[in-house]
Parts: C-alpha cells; structure tokens; sequence
C-alpha cells in the first residue's frame, strides 16, 4: 500500500495562469508555506523558513481559480505530487514537482 497525499496551507504567490490541455482546463499557479521562526531547546535560533509550491487546478477547479483566486489568497489544499520531466530545445533535462490539487478551501484574502 502507498499513499499520494499532500495538505498545504498557504498564500498564492501570483495569479493563476490559465491553459488548455485538449478540452481540459487547468490553472497554475504558486502557494507559499511558511515556517515561523523559533528558538529550540539548546537555545539556536532557527530563522523563518518559506517554501514555495507549484499548483494545478483542472476543469471546475480552474474555472473558479481564474475568477476567485488572485495573489494573496489564502487557501487550504489536498492533492497529489506529480513529477513531470521534459527536454528543453538546448536538450537540457527539466524535472518539475506540482501538486494536482483534489479539494481546497478560500480561507481569506490578506490586505
């Protein structure tokens, strides 16, 4: 047994891009996840720390993302990781990871 699962929550990083794939829709765009800083028990101060995520919304999803979800929104995420791998024209080897999202949540939008 294995398991594909990603839950995330985050601000969007820019505006969805909107593309079509056949007859599918999707929408892509970036999510920040930040860690606060902290000090641990040995007294070393551990800076914030952002991480930022690629995100695919498709069909409804990226229907609602293209009117609703703009740059600084906060969102809740479930999804997968997919990696994709692709030959640029210099035939240099490109490898990215994004998570396709299955649910989400608008939780706000900051000022």
């Amino acid at each position: 047994m294995s398991v594909n699962r990603v839950i995330l929550v985050g601000n969007v990083g820019r505006d969805p891009s909107i593309r079509y794939v056949g007859s599918c829709q999707l929408a892509e765009f970036s999510l920040a996840t930040t860690e606060r800083a902290y000090t641990n028990a040995a007294g070393v101060s551990v800076p914030e720390r952002t991480e930022w995520h690629n995100i695919v919304m498709r069909d409804k999803a990226a229907e609602f993302a293209e009117k609703y979800i703009r740059k600084g929104s906060k969102l809740y995420i479930e999804g997968k990781l997919r990696t994709r791998v692709w030959v640029d024209r210099n035939a240099l080897k490109h490898n990215i990871t994004e998570i396709y999202v299955e649910t989400f949540d608008v939780l706000g939008r900051q000022p």
